[in-house]
């Protein structure tokens, strides 16, 4: 029954490869632009967070130095919080397409494993190992500004408690 609807779908498995390499590469897309949106947001909260932690006023820099880079050091985690959910889903639906047309490569010995000099696909695209290693930039980028945040903000707050000991 299964077998059937799906021959119905494809009519072969060239383009039911042709139709997992273009979700592949529409997710794929999908993740770089989540990533690079993150990273930037990323990098504009690090810039503002040197600049508020340089801030020597004398007037008022001791009350912005308390305040303002523990805030920021806040808004950079809560912002790795909220695109963490949205770039490990895209991982995973890469993840699961990459599957597919792996099984897809075993199944099929037209399309799949050939056994020339050039075969038509290598191990990496046929394998589950070689996508996860490309996805883990961007899996462990969150991870990382994570760590990076709470480290910040305790050193902020660190720094402003030394100062006023002083």
């Amino acid at each position: 029954m299964v077998q059937e609807q799906s021959t119905q779908l494809f009519g072969s498995p060239k383009e039911r490869l042709d139709f997992y390499r273009r979700e592949i590469q529409y997710e794929t897309t999908n993740l770089s632009n989540r990533t690079n949106a993150y990273l930037t947001a990323q990098s504009f909260m690090v810039i503002a967070y040197a600049s508020s932690m340089a801030n020597a006023n004398p007037d008022w820099g001791m009350m912005f130095t308390l305040v303002i880079p523990p805030m920021l050091a806040l808004l950079g985690l809560l912002n790795t919080l909220s695109a963490w959910p949205g770039i490990r889903a895209a991982c995973e639906i890469i993840q699961h397409w990459h599957h597919k047309q792996a099984q897809l490569l075993r199944s099929e010995p037209v399309i799949g494993l050939t056994y020339d000099d050039s075969p038509l696909f290598c191990d990496w695209e046929s394998s589950e190992t070689g996508p996860k290693k490309s996805l883990l930039f961007s899996k462990r980028a969150p991870w990382l500004f994570s760590i990076f945040w709470v480290f910040f903000g305790f050193f902020a707050l660190f720094m402003q408690i030394l100062t006023l000991d002083s």
